[in-house]
């Protein structure tokens, strides 16, 4: 097929660098409540690139459940494929494809485990068939087929009937230290607006704009 002719034309006013803060976080908060605002679906929902040990690139799209100043935070199991990626080479990319609103924004940096006091409360607060989903799936693994889930799902039902559902140890969440992050903001023929903040020794952000 041939999408030579498949394009649409970006339409937004653009993003300027009287528009920006001084920390990325301030931005990125700001573009995140307009998402939500104006209806994007899953906002929360980004692309976590990671590398094998082998070299190979991995993408796969996970749920962001937290971020301050610290980092981004997302969760899973500690013995699934990007868990073992990230032990292996915790350098990651985040990106968030914001398209209806003609935005990206593209997050490098360094996951880390968070503490298990950490992934506690957040387990705490889910409902308690995701904390099922949790105990049951052995994410990554071949299975014999969706009966032998719903076989399991019972199981765990039955063994966590009488009280609260405790943690898994294999299951928890990750923070992603940015050391980049870039907003991109699509423009009129093909001349977007990027700019990249990049995280200085003494911690505060050098900001380029960058060229489309």
């Amino acid at each position: 097929m041939d999408l030579s002719d498949f394009r649409k034309e970006y339409t937004s006013q653009g993003l300027h660098r009287r528009d920006l803060h001084d920390d990325p976080t301030e931005l990125f908060d700001k573009w995140f409540r307009q998402a939500t605002e104006l209806g994007v679906h899953e906002p929360n929902a980004m692309t976590l690139a990671t590398v094998a040990p082998d070299g190979s690139p991995s993408q796969r799209t996970v749920l962001l459940k937290a971020f301050d100043q610290k980092g981004y935070t997302f969760f899973t199991n500690y013995n699934s494929t990007k868990a073992a990626h990230i032990a292996a080479n915790p350098a990651v990319c985040l990106l968030f494809p914001w398209i209806t609103l003609e935005r990206q924004v593209i997050i490098r940096g360094i996951a880390e485990k968070i503490s298990t006091t950490e992934s506690l409360g957040y387990f705490t607060s889910r409902p308690r068939d995701s904390q099922i989903g949790a105990w049951v799936s052995n994410q990554s693994e071949v299975i014999t087929s969706r009966k032998f889930l719903l076989m399991k799902i019972e199981e765990i039902k039955n063994k966590f009937k009488d009280g609260e559902i405790p943690l898994p140890s294999f299951w928890g969440g990750y923070r992603v230290i940015p050391q980049s992050i870039e907003f991109w903001q699509g423009g009129s023929a093909r001349i977007h607006d990027r700019f990249l903040y990049t995280r200085q020794p003494g911690g505060e952000w050098n900001i380029d704009r960058l060229s489309p």
